[in-house]
């Protein structure tokens, strides 16, 4: 585990901490009785949508209006009955707390709801609690979303977009050029492995392995995986590094193929090199901001946008859809659902299926076409 990500789980154990001390006591046993089986970051996720309902009980239920939400009892889950849970359904499609107004959609309900049920299960498993209403509730149906990715043109725009932006001012293009080869190697490394946005905001450079064309990463869940990339990944990286003939060894940090001063002055001119500042001149993320440092998730999916708005396209891209966009390609090439699975990191191959076994668009037409409606005259000739 490297720096960055054990930084991320430092900040989300003290957010889920921060979140605790405006919860009830019970909220805290049951967080800390499945801290073995899930990660900071999933705890602090139940804990918010937990919080939700807990805010739904002092608004609606009379009995706790008065009560403040950190001194809740235990005893409220008992209490509660299968029409409660359905007012809480209701409740979440729009309700004001604190002068702030919330909304949820399907797939926010479930995610609440599901929660919810884990709280009720892990007290039911130790006979704390006897009651559990949500066996009877209904679970909020949610509706398959087409896949979104880019189809090959659009991988070539995007690609262009990179060298040949539109629509900027001189400041732009000035911050532009400094960032031009960082972002070609960001979009040809999310295109060319399907990696997560998390994952490549984590990378360091002692993560890239020249020698075997690997990156080394940290999947959701702290488990490290190396994944592999192709020559363009490779090409782009290695000019970023600065060192074009693709010579970087990472792990001695030697040049192969030229002398020492060569090398140095390769590294001096490298496009990450001048992004680095004379205070943080040992940063060991691989992509930096324009700062110096190591490219915050948010500033790698803002980039992304500013250059999917340059393309011809209504579809609304994320580096999620790069993702499935490289998920989709290696699907149709290889029709090896397991293989697509675990490239991409997924645990459960159910969650692949659900994804990316689709039928696609080819598929689609060819069907439309499937039943001859108008015989061959030239059959009968």
């Amino acid at each position: 585990m490297n720096e960055y990500t054990e930084s991320v789980k430092i900040n989300n154990i003290l957010t889920l901490r921060g979140l605790l001390k405006k919860m009830p006591p019970f909220c805290s046993d049951y967080l800390r009785g499945i801290a073995t089986s899930t990660s900071p970051r999933t705890q602090t996720g139940y804990c918010r949508d937990i919080y939700t309902f807990l805010q739904f009980i002092v608004s609606c239920n009379p009995l706790y209006q008065s009560c403040q939400i950190k001194d809740i009892p235990l005893q409220v889950l008992e209490e509660l009955n299968s029409s409660d849970i359905d007012e809480y359904m209701e409740f979440l499609n729009y309700y004001e707390f604190d002068g702030i107004v919330y909304k949820n959609g399907e797939s926010a309900k479930a995610r609440k709801l599901s929660a919810l049920s884990n709280m009720y299960s892990f007290f039911n498993k130790r006979q704390i609690v006897k009651n559990n209403p949500l066996n009877a509730v209904r679970r909020p149906k949610l509706h398959e979303k087409a896949i979104i990715t880019l189809d090959q043109e659009q991988v070539f725009d995007l690609m262009d977009a990179v060298e040949t932006p539109k629509n900027m001012t001189d400041r732009q293009k000035k911050f532009h050029n400094l960032t031009v080869d960082r972002d070609r190697a960001i979009l040809t490394a999310f295109l060319g492995t399907g990696m997560r946005v998390s994952e490549l905001a984590g990378l360091d450079v002692t993560d890239v392995d020249f020698n075997n064309q690997t990156f080394r990463v940290i999947r959701k869940g702290g488990n490290e995986a190396y994944i592999y990339f192709g020559d363009d990944i490779r090409d782009a990286l290695s000019y970023y590094l600065g060192y074009p003939d693709g010579s970087y060894d990472v792990d001695s940090n030697t040049d192969t193929a030229g002398s020492d001063n060569e090398n140095s002055a390769n590294l001096a001119q490298a496009p990450r090199s001048l992004l680095l500042k004379e205070d943080n001149p040992d940063e060991p993320a691989l992509f930096l901001s324009l700062r110096g440092n190591r490219m915050a998730v948010r500033s790698i999916e803002v980039m992304v946008k500013k250059y999917c708005t340059m393309i011809n396209t209504n579809k609304r891209i994320t580096p999620h859809k790069l993702r499935s966009t490289y998920g989709t390609a290696l699907y149709r090439e290889t029709g090896d659902i397991y293989l697509v699975a675990e490239v991409l990191g997924h645990k459960d191959v159910n969650t692949t299926k659900k994804h990316y076994a689709q039928m696609n668009n080819e598929n689609k037409r060819r069907a439309a076409n499937i039943v001859q409606l108008k015989k061959d005259r030239d059959a009968d000739v």
